[in-house]
């Protein structure tokens, strides 16, 4: 058994610094201290030893991953400005475009294809100075929760192996939580981010809608996906965000803590149907972010009950046009509750399609209208911790549809309005596993909803908890 912990101190060996947070390697990584080679081949010795556990990685890919790390260094040591992601070890969900590497989305060999170019999120990922490491499992097709995959097999939870790590980005969840890399990317279509990153206890953050780029990145559902990070705080979000999305001033907003922030708790809905770990973890750490100069005030969101379905019509329908083709020439290489997902959608008319448009932007008025006068609101992320691998989450297309709808609960609302959403760890329920807060914020205010999550973590140390494989 080997335990994970944090390293609060300098690290006094090459090992020490895989528990470090991405701005500690970055910082270490340019002034010298360490070099991004040791960094690199210890994250990749980890995965190694480890990951047969997990089985976070579907491609590990060290040749580049060390080039990179010796091409950091070499530069550093010409005097060389570095990025802020300078030496730290990223891994990629596997939708997202590597060059040279396979892209699978955790499909059937059928739909695989091997880019000759990168997405932009790396090629920006890169001129920070981040090492990529490998490509992480997922939900096939990035369409579901359990990351219980018939081709690749399941992702487990570093809490707990018998359970899930939550999903779509449930490989980028467990990898940061096991402490492999310092940050991942994933992709959050309904909750794919902030469900993993709640489940496996790390910090995930859904940015605004069309702040980061999804080219070169196989989509799930076009006017609802978004691209963001998995790390250990919110700092580290920050910065990946900051890189991601080109936006230079969110690190000095994070300095400027709670004082006067208006923190809304919205009455009914995402406070119902929830396990009573969750619910006392999350009333917990709003009492934490309330206790002092922040304010705290009630709000209605009305018929936030309704954007679940309004979100899964127009999932469905944008799903199955992306996959039609392929429904209809090779339907049997689909996993079961993929495939049957996909082919609802095809039933779908264009009336239903457009009502749900038409749901969306009435919701969209209704969301803003209850964050008048607040700065961000305090929800939980999942209403349940980690379900069980062989139990609901392993008993075909129907089971998996029904875990979908419960996990993504509280955050598909944020996706339809494409609302900016952080989730961090708040507590860990009576089984010892992980719970999260979900802090949303208005649109393009993504750097006040990093602030809060931020403080936050000033003020608890549940980031700082690691589990033990």
């Amino acid at each position: 058994m080997m335990s994970f912990r944090l390293c609060n101190s300098p690290p006094v060996s090459k090992h020490a610094q895989t528990y470090a947070t991405a701005q500690e390697i970055a910082a270490r990584v340019s002034t010298h201290a360490v070099r991004a080679v040791d960094i690199t081949e210890t994250a990749l010795e980890r995965i190694a030893h480890y990951d047969q556990r997990l089985n976070s990685f579907i491609r590990v890919v060290p040749d580049g991953a060390l080039e990179a790390a010796r091409d950091i260094d070499d530069a550093i040591r010409a005097g060389k400005l570095v990025g802020p992601l300078a030496g730290v070890p990223v891994a990629l969900k596997d939708l997202i475009d590597l060059a040279g590497v396979p892209t699978t989305a955790g499909s059937h060999r059928l739909f695989h294809h091997t880019p000759t170019t990168d997405a932009s999120v790396v090629t920006r990922l890169r001129s920070a100075g981040a090492v990529i490491v490998g490509k992480t499992g997922l939900h096939e097709f990035a369409y579901g929760v359990t990351n219980i995959n018939p081709h690749t097999g399941p992702v487990r939870n570093p809490w707990d192996l018998a359970r899930i790590p939550g999903g779509s980005s449930g490989g980028s969840g467990a990898a940061v939580a096991a402490g492999f890399v310092a940050a991942a990317l994933g992709t959050d279509t309904g909750g794919s981010i902030r469900i993993p990153a709640a489940l496996c206890g790390v910090t995930g953050f859904k940015p605004t809608f069309g702040r980061v780029p999804v080219d070169g990145v196989v989509p799930l559902s076009w006017t609802l996906d978004h691209v963001g990070p998995l790390a250990r705080t919110a700092a580290d979000a920050a910065v990946l965000f900051s890189v991601l999305a080109q936006v230079p001033d969110v690190l000095a907003e994070l300095s400027r803590g709670l004082a006067g922030l208006r923190l809304g708790v919205p009455e009914g809905f995402f406070w119902e149907e929830l396990d009573r770990d969750v619910m006392s973890g999350c009333e917990d750490a709003v009492r934490v972010l309330t206790s002092g100069e922040a304010i705290q005030r009630s709000c209605a969101f009305p018929h936030a009950s309704e954007c679940g379905a309004a979100a899964a019509v127009i999932l469905a329908a944008e799903a199955a046009a992306y996959h039609e083709r392929r429904l209809r020439e090779h339907g049997d290489a689909f996993g079961e509750d993929v495939r049957v997902r996909l082919d609802r959608g095809l039933f779908l008319s264009a009336a239903d399609y457009l009502a749900a448009q038409r749901a969306r932007a009435f919701l969209i008025r209704e969301a803003t209208q209850a964050l008048e006068g607040l700065d961000v609101l305090l929800v939980p992320t999942t209403p349940e911790p980690a379900a069980r691998i062989e139990g609901d989450a392993s008993q075909g297309a129907r089971a998996s549809l029904a875990l979908s709808v419960r996990y993504t609960r509280c955050t598909n609302p944020f996706n339809l309005l494409g609302f900016p959403a952080l989730s961090v760890p708040c507590g860990l329920s009576r089984e010892g596993l992980p719970i999260g807060l979900q802090i949303v914020g208005r649109p393009f205010d993504d750097a006040t909803v990093l602030r809060v999550g931020h403080a936050y973590q000033q003020l608890t140390d549940w980031h700082k908890r690691q589990p033990s494989i």
